[in-house]
């Protein structure tokens, strides 16, 4: 089964769960998004890999003239489309496909945003030419994703219970890594910020609908953890825990 299936099979029948999910649905880091949609006032904003819209919303009650809500599933976009419509958010408009492929001309847009999708991406290269591409010259991309520590053992441990809870999940990438794509891609760094982000156990597995075997096999994982990982993830009695998440604003040239 190819990446793209992948995401296909394990996130379409749970995508009204990312619609209820507080840890897609709430955050500092929308109030952020609104904020900046206030200040730049962009006339075209394209949220890639929106999923449930939360990032759009943000958006779009910020102000942002036109957001394109683009995912690669029919599912989330259905949602998207009935919640905007509920929220009386005209300006959102969806649009299916691939980030690798973007469907748009050259310098269409001021703002482009990703939020907890990029991790699923399985070209970044390809991806970010593509951003470069349809991203007006001296316009903004945000990242917004969990990202794994620089330290090499517990950038293991997370991309380990990741892949064991999501067989769709690619890498979570390390800021410096993120620094060195994006300037590859032709960007340059403007901000940076991370913050930890707590992840209940039983709603992280429910949420994508984990298998009972995998379950079992990140309870194990867990279990057999060195005492650093278990301090620095905050891992508790029943496997919740806390990843670094982080915001990356990064520009294009004039």
């Amino acid at each position: 089964m190819d990446q793209q299936k992948l995401v296909a099979k394990h996130f379409g029948s749970a995508a009204q769960n990312y619609l209820t999910s507080s840890v897609h649905a709430l955050g500092s880091d929308l109030q952020q998004l609104e904020e900046l949609a206030k200040r730049l006032r962009p006339d075209r904003t394209l949220d890639l890999g929106c999923g449930a819209g939360h990032a759009s919303y943000a958006l779009a009650n910020g102000g942002a003239n036109t957001v394109i809500a683009y995912d690669l599933l029919d599912e989330m976009l259905s949602i998207v489309a009935a919640e905007a419509q509920k929220r009386a958010l005209s300006q959102i408009a969806t649009q299916k496909g691939p980030v690798e492929a973007l469907p748009f001309p050259d310098d269409s847009f001021d703002l482009i945003v990703t939020r907890f999708s990029a991790h699923h991406w399985h070209d970044m290269n390809a991806a970010l030419s593509e951003v470069a591409r349809v991203l007006a010259p001296g316009g903004m991309l945000v990242v917004i994703d969990v990202v794994a520590p620089e330290t090499p053992l517990f950038d293991t441990v997370l991309q380990t219970v990741e892949l064991l809870r999501d067989p769709s999940h690619v890498r979570d990438y390390r800021v410096s890594e993120w620094n060195e794509m994006l300037a590859r891609a032709g960007f340059s760094i403007a901000t940076h910020h991370q913050w930890k982000l707590p992840l209940e156990f039983i709603s992280w597995v429910k949420r994508i609908g984990t298998s009972e075997e995998r379950i079992s096999a990140l309870h194990a994982t867990f279990a057999a953890l060195p005492a650093e990982a278990r301090e620095y993830f905050a891992i508790t009695a029943d496997n919740s825990f806390s990843s670094d998440a982080a915001w990356i604003a990064a520009a294009l040239p004039r």
